[in-house]
């Protein structure tokens, strides 16, 4: 579909057409602003610009960053989110796995949090939304390894997809949808992420130190790399999460026309998966990898502007109606990916890359595996499988190489301080 058939739907709604009834709010479509293509590349120019540093932690640049977003948060209208006005400032803890080989334990970073509140009787209930802002900085300190330019070290990471796209969009989807009105709405928390490329950190210190009751959320919608669009093509992941999810894309999906790859799976390597390992429905929008990806040639001027203008105004009425329509999600517990043949066993688990401590804490436990069949749980330590002492991570990975598919382990495992033991079945 042409850019201008689209926006001429996209218009069409704002006159009167009705689109959608939801409960007593009507809801409806807010065509894009004239200007806002020239301030999706003003926003990517400000991010993805040398003078970020590739918004590295630890950087200048991912300080000048998240004070760009907080500013953009205000100027929306958005109310301040975090236990510093829209910051939600944290250290990183020098003992966490995803820090154990870097020289980045001890940095102080923070989330970026803007809150449009609700309204009427579904305002105690919140929609997620998400994307997050660092990159990998100059390829160095605890980066190393990240880059798939093995010339690459030293040289500023942009990462304008990955993920100043992402992050455009959130803030773009923030504007429009704070131009909406509705008198029943459930509160919706913007949220911008950092350190995502050390180990998804920031969702995971979100998750345990949510703003407002994390059990009080419907759902979460996540931002990465949305800038490379081709043709009209965008991936949507997570559409198994929820039962819901699929219609509801498809409706509103009816008056723009976009060709939506969508995929079941909700455990993808970005923030969503995070919040799916707290049982909550996710949807991930993403446009594919590219040669780009993780290279200092992840630059502004590759990105394609009206491809995001398009993913900002579906999603946001894909955010406006889950924040107005009367029910709430389903969450469905989606079972792992099949995983590819080779040497190394499955237990299940997504390991928790942030707490410190002796043993690998558990962040959520994928359905349908050994680890799901064998009873163990998100906030499980295990100790040892089999003959393996599990210390951290590397001993997960020693475990799962030491033994193949089909073996029938003991899991020495602490739950709430008490020692347990459980046998499964390596898949």
């Amino acid at each position: 579909m042409s850019m201008t058939r689209f926006r001429l739907i996209a218009a069409a709604a704002t006159l009167g057409v009705p689109l959608m009834a939801c409960g007593t709010s009507a809801q409806t479509a807010v065509a894009p602003e004239r200007d806002t293509g020239s301030r999706v590349s003003a926003h990517l120019r400000f991010l993805a610009d040398d003078a970020r540093e590739g918004r590295g932690v630890g950087t200048e640049g991912l300080e000048q960053a998240a004070a760009y977003i907080a500013r953009a948060f205000q100027n929306t209208g958005l109310e301040p989110g975090g236990t510093d006005g829209y910051f939600q400032p944290f250290d990183l803890d020098p003992r966490s796995p995803a820090l154990a080989h870097t020289q980045l334990g001890g940095e102080r970073v923070k989330n970026v949090i803007g809150v449009l509140p609700g309204r009427g009787a579904l305002a105690s209930q919140v929609v997620l939304i998400g994307a997050h802002y660092d990159h990998l900085g100059l390829g160095t300190r605890g980066y190393i390894g990240f880059s798939r330019d093995t010339a690459g070290v030293n040289v500023v990471h942009n990462g304008a997809d990955d993920n100043a796209s992402g992050t455009t969009a959130l803030l773009e989807t923030a504007r429009n949808l704070a131009r909406r009105q509705s008198t029943e709405r459930r509160t919706i928390v913007f949220i911008a992420f950092t350190a995502e490329e050390l180990g998804t950190i920031g969702a995971m210190h979100y998750v345990e130190h949510p703003n407002l009751p994390l059990d009080s959320a419907i759902g979460m919608v996540n931002f990465d790399m949305v800038g490379r669009m081709r043709g009209d093509s965008v991936i949507v992941g997570g559409t198994g999460s929820a039962p819901e999810l699929v219609p509801l894309l498809e409706s509103i999906n009816a008056r723009y026309g976009l060709n939506l790859v969508k995929q079941d799976d909700p455990w993808g390597s970005s923030d969503h998966a995070v919040f799916y390992g707290k049982e909550m429905p996710v949807l991930h929008f993403y446009t594919n990898l590219h040669a780009d990806y993780h290279t200092p040639t992840d630059d502004w001027e590759k990105i394609n502007v009206d491809g995001i203008v398009d993913i900002v105004t579906l999603a946001s009425d894909l955010v406006w109606a889950m924040a107005t329509r009367p029910e709430q999600m389903t969450y469905v517990a989606v079972a792992r990916p099949e995983r590819t043949a080779g040497p190394r066993a499955s237990l299940g688990t997504v390991p928790d890359m942030v707490t410190p401590g002796e043993g690998m804490r558990i962040q959520a436990v994928r359905a349908g595996t050994a680890a799901d069949e064998a009873g163990l749980q998100a906030g499980d330590v295990i100790l040892r499988i089999g003959d393996v002492e599990v210390k951290d991570i590397y001993g997960l990975q020693t475990a799962l190489t030491t033994y193949k598919a089909g073996d029938t382990v003991t899991i020495l495992f602490l739950r709430e301080g008490e020692r347990r033991e459980t046998v499964a079945t390596l898949k």
